[in-house]
């Protein structure tokens, strides 16, 4: 079940609580004075880690990889 903010109409203060869907828009009463508590938008708590997102592959180019010069082998004499 998913997590909501409510907020008090009275004293303000905000709690949060696990509800279903279907019962996430009806008020609550508040723990600290009993007043009626609506539902509040809040921010959203995800981040996007690993790689493959927008922020890693397409913002900008990657880094050409440095050349090393070829060395030759010196062939063995008999």
């Amino acid at each position: 079940m998913p997590l909501y903010n409510y907020q008090c109409y009275e004293c303000g203060k905000v709690q949060e609580i696990m509800r279903s869907v279907k019962d996430r828009d009806k008020s609550i009463a508040c723990d600290h004075c009993m007043c009626a508590s609506d539902r509040i938008i809040d921010l959203a708590a995800f981040q996007l880690k690993g790689g493959g997102w927008y922020k890693d592959g397409y913002s900008k180019k990657p880094p050409k990889p440095k050349q090393k010069p070829k060395v030759k082998k010196e062939e063995k004499k008999k």
